[in-house]
């Protein structure tokens, strides 16, 4: 494998880096990343790794862009809107850098795709937006023996670190548990400061960079914590523990699988509609109700645990923007209301108006 002239030119700044040069270059060339999740972290991390010239790129995120993602989602633009994110950013790397190949998966990731989809790549970043996603890649690349790089971001709070790299620690390692749902807000509950995925997402890239062409100090056992208000930059060490690396399959997934949830389209509710019986609970929060909404009950996925008790046992269906929200608030209503017949909105109301 070599470079050919036009890419010597588009990586002159690369190639002429002290500690860097075509061997490093050539190395990006070879690998394959997959990023889950094409958001305000996984737009960045897309952006300067087809920049950088790695040789293939997958996307999987099978949500559509709405108004609200523009603010940091930064692939996209207003003509984007009500389309997947996974397939306009594959077109907009194109036109930063044919010499890429990028595949795009434009449905979200479960137990059932996970291992037959990140086998076919070096090294996985979790761009991801919820917990349930976040472990059940940790647990894919621990049985796949694949580097994982992560990253959180929670309000001016961002956090990044490298999983299962070079025998270390894992997620289950600093994290042992997933929270349950509903108990911690995202940032559709909480908000985000739109440059703070920016910074982030640009540190997964930089750790992505250093572990294929073997430079620099990996955050491999540790956890590095930025806050923006304060600019303030620490690390948090944390230690392997042999008993999560012994994972063998992902069974303990099943259950989230979205086969295993009742779910309707946007054509079948407006005809449910008619019917006076029908319950809906719009799981957005109270902003985004108040500017444009189908009636019915609005109670916020972040404080929904805490109000079942408005809640009538009869036919429901639970709404979102993007059907993400939904997904998440039919487990919580399932399980409090196990003989209740549940539904929730396929792709949300972006699919409805």
């Amino acid at each position: 494998m070599n470079l050919s002239e036009e890419e010597r030119t588009r990586y002159s700044r690369q190639l002429a880096l002290n500690g860097f040069g075509e061997t490093a270059q050539l190395k990006l060339k070879s690998v394959s990343i997959l990023i889950v999740g094409a958001g305000g972290l996984g737009c960045p991390n897309l952006l300067y790794l087809a920049a950088a010239g790695v040789g293939r790129l997958g996307i999987i995120d099978g949500d559509k862009v709405s108004l609200s993602n523009l603010h940091r989602q930064i692939i996209f633009n207003i003509e984007d809107i009500g389309k997947n994110k996974s397939e306009i950013a594959k077109e907009a790397l194109f036109k930063k850098n044919p010499n890429v190949a990028v595949k795009a998966y434009p449905y979200f990731m479960d137990a059932e795709n996970c291992l037959p989809i990140l086998k076919d790549y070096d090294l996985i970043i979790d761009a991801s937006d919820n917990f349930e996603t976040r472990y059940l890649l940790n647990d894919a690349c621990v049985i796949l023996n694949k580097p994982l790089v992560y990253a959180a971001i929670f309000g001016f709070e961002g956090q990044v670190s490298v999983f299962n790299y070079k025998n270390g620690p894992t997620l289950r390692c600093l994290f042992p548990q997933i929270p349950k749902e509903g108990l911690i807000d995202n940032c559709a509950d909480n908000g985000i400061i739109g440059v703070l995925p920016g910074i982030i997402g640009t540190l997964q890239a930089q750790e992505t960079i250093k572990i294929i062409c073997g430079i620099g100090e990996v955050l491999n056992g540790k956890l590095l914590i930025f806050d923006l208000l304060n600019n303030e930059l620490k690390s948090i060490a944390f230690k392997a523990d042999e008993r999560n690396k012994e994972i063998k399959n992902l069974d303990s997934y099943q259950f989230h699988n979205s086969n295993a949830i009742k779910e309707i389209d946007a054509s079948a509710l407006k005809q449910w509609l008619l019917n006076k019986k029908l319950q809906i609970i719009d799981v957005r929060e109270t902003d985004e109700y108040a500017a444009k909404n189908i009636g019915g009950l609005n109670i916020p996925l972040s404080i929904l645990p805490k109000n079942l008790s408005k809640i009538k046992d009869q036919k429901t269906v639970i709404i979102c923007q993007s059907g993400k929200r939904s997904a998440i608030a039919y487990k919580i209503l399932n399980d409090n209301f196990p003989k209740m017949e549940i539904y929730h909105l396929k792709d949300g109301l972006n699919s409805y108006f």
